[in-house]
């Protein structure tokens, strides 16, 4: 591969079994279906425990991170996710349903996507809007990345230096920022 390739990171969850895979048997079989000649996974982190969210939708979930260095576009990327999360069962039907299969670009390189106003209306989303509405657009860095512990425990394995390209933060920064027991709740497997 001889194209210059991108940096993303990328988070995934699961908290339904799909066919006879385990929760973490999904996770690993969707990690080696995204990986091939336009997408080389770069690191994994470890699987983690975490409590379903919102509380009480559901069974707990199995989160980890990857990162991966990629010749598609930002929108190609999510595509292809798509594609995979389909492949393994995920039917969306609800906004922060239940699923076999959560995949979610949390950043690629520095960019912020689609622009900085955009970017800044969905972080700064009030909580009883965030389940009501969903972008029609690729929103980047993920919105959200900074308040989940199940999002940033799991980055933190693998990119804990990783700088934030609007609040300037590091993962680890914006992991310390959260409540202790967000962060307790997130258990290695």
């Amino acid at each position: 591969m001889n194209e210059i390739l991108s940096k993303a990171h990328v988070a995934l969850g699961a908290n339904l079994p799909h066919a006879e895979f385990s929760l973490e048997m999904t996770l690993s079989q969707a990690i080696a279906t995204l990986s091939g000649p336009d997408v080389v996974i770069r690191s994994v982190s470890r699987f983690f425990s975490t409590p379903c969210f919102p509380p009480g939708a559901g069974p707990d979930y199995v989160n980890a991170a990857i990162e991966l260095a990629t010749s598609l576009s930002p929108t190609d990327l999510l595509d292809r996710l798509h594609a995979v999360e389909h492949e393994y069962g995920r039917a969306r039907l609800q906004r922060w349903g239940m699923r076999t299969l959560d995949l979610d670009v949390l950043s690629y390189d520095d960019q912020v996507l689609p622009d900085l106003i955009v970017y800044r209306h969905w972080a700064d989303l009030p909580p009883e809007q965030q389940i009501e509405v969903t972008p029609e657009q690729m929103i980047l860095p993920h919105p959200r990345l900074q308040d989940r512990a199940f999002v940033l425990v799991p980055l933190a394995d693998i990119a804990p230096k990783w700088r934030h390209p609007v609040s300037g933060r590091t993962v680890s920064d914006m992991l310390h920022a959260l409540p202790a027991d967000d962060i307790a709740s997130v258990t290695p497997l």
